[in-house]
């Protein structure tokens, strides 16, 4: 009796967790960076995901993202226009900027939050371009600031004025 009570608890307690719940968000390192914007600057928090576990996780499972803060993407090598990101267990809205070698914005894309359990139901968001870099912000951040495709983001920003 007290092993099916157990178990009923357990399910109770795990029909309660949806698919993001499932594990803590990651939280990586992080640099200072710096968007570069028809002469203005905008200092940013980047987490960085460089390794392949990093990337595919994200920034699965967080219910907010803090202003200024996101999370940058590197890779070791080129992605093609056709590869991008999705949205499987990501609770937030989200803006992401594609960058080419150099730093410099090649696409912005706005992603939606996906409701559905199944990650083949979640669309993708490629990229469009070429891309070496991708940085995820909150949604409208790259509006919001007047940063668009040409300008760039500096990484690691040094200086309190957050040039090179």
């Amino acid at each position: 009796m007290k092993v099916a009570a157990a178990i009923l608890g357990s399910l109770i307690w795990l029909s309660g967790c949806g698919a993001a719940d499932a594990r803590e968000p990651q939280t990586l390192p992080s640099v200072k960076a710096c968007f570069v914007a028809s002469g203005e600057q905008h200092p940013v928090a980047l987490e960085i995901a460089k390794t392949a576990s990093e990337r595919r996780t994200g920034l699965m499972g967080r219910i907010r993202l803090p202003e200024n803060a996101g999370m940058l993407f590197s890779y070791p090598s080129e992605r093609s226009p056709e590869r991008g990101f999705w949205m499987h267990n990501t609770l937030i809205p989200l803006d992401i900027a594609f960058l080419d070698s150099e730093g410099v914005i090649v696409s912005i894309r706005h992603m939606l939050p996906c409701t559905s359990s199944k990650p083949g139901n979640c669309p993708t968001y490629p990229a469009g371009k070429f891309f070496w870099h991708a940085v995820e912000m909150n949604a409208g951040y790259f509006s919001a600031k007047g940063i668009d495709t040409g300008d760039r983001l500096e990484w690691p920003a040094t200086g309190e004025n957050c040039s090179r």
